[in-house]
């Protein structure tokens, strides 16, 4: 994030926006986990996760505070530079977006939902990689593998367990809980990046 120094404005920007991203994918997950989880760990899971999901909020609204109150000059090619980053990252989003319905598509066509979240957490992970390039972030590349990782593992393991007495979707739980940590740990990372940066 070498970028971030030249043009802290816009960058804080989109690091804040980062966050959010991470804030709220990383709470959809934790939700397919709270779900496949089936009550176990009940009702710490959800308030560890709310606490969370607060806490990631309350970075990402910090670094728009932050924006804001930044000098707002900005060279010709700085502008230009950040609406060609800004328009790849729209491209690469839109993609993953195409990828992962075309996946619950195909899901349902053959009957085999349960592989989908496994298969949006690698679509997911992938779309890490172009973004590590984009924003020049080595640890995207970590976020992506590990992302990866997760949902190669769910394809092994068994559909239902049973743990503590309480009979779970052992899949869904592994899934969302894993992907859930890995986004707002990287969340938290940017957040915590940039207020280096900014010192």
């Amino acid at each position: 994030m070498s970028d971030l120094v030249k043009l802290p404005k816009s960058a804080v920007f989109g690091a804040a926006n980062g966050v959010m991203f991470m804030t709220f994918f990383g709470a959809l997950w934790a939700s397919i986990g709270i779900v496949g989880s089936h009550k176990l760990g009940a009702p710490w899971l959800l308030v560890l996760s709310g606490i969370v999901t607060l806490v990631l909020l309350i970075g990402a609204i910090t670094l728009f505070g932050k924006a804001r109150n930044m000098n707002n000059a900005v060279t010709p090619e700085g502008k230009e530079h950040w609406k060609k980053i800004n328009k790849k990252f729209g491209l690469i989003f839109g993609l993953e977006g195409v990828a992962i319905f075309i996946a619950s598509i195909i899901c349902n066509l053959i009957n085999h939902f349960e592989i989908f979240f496994p298969i949006m957490a690698i679509i997911v992970g992938i779309h890490f990689f172009p973004l590590a390039q984009l924003f020049r972030e080595n640890f995207y590349y970590g976020t992506g593998v590990v992302l990866c990782i997760l949902g190669i593992i769910t394809f092994f393991l068994p559909m239902d367990a049973t743990i503590g007495g309480v009979s779970l979707i052992a899949t869904s739980t592994f899934i969302g809980f894993g992907s859930a940590l890995t986004l707002w740990m990287t969340g938290l990372r940017i957040w915590v990046t940039i207020l280096k940066q900014l010192k």
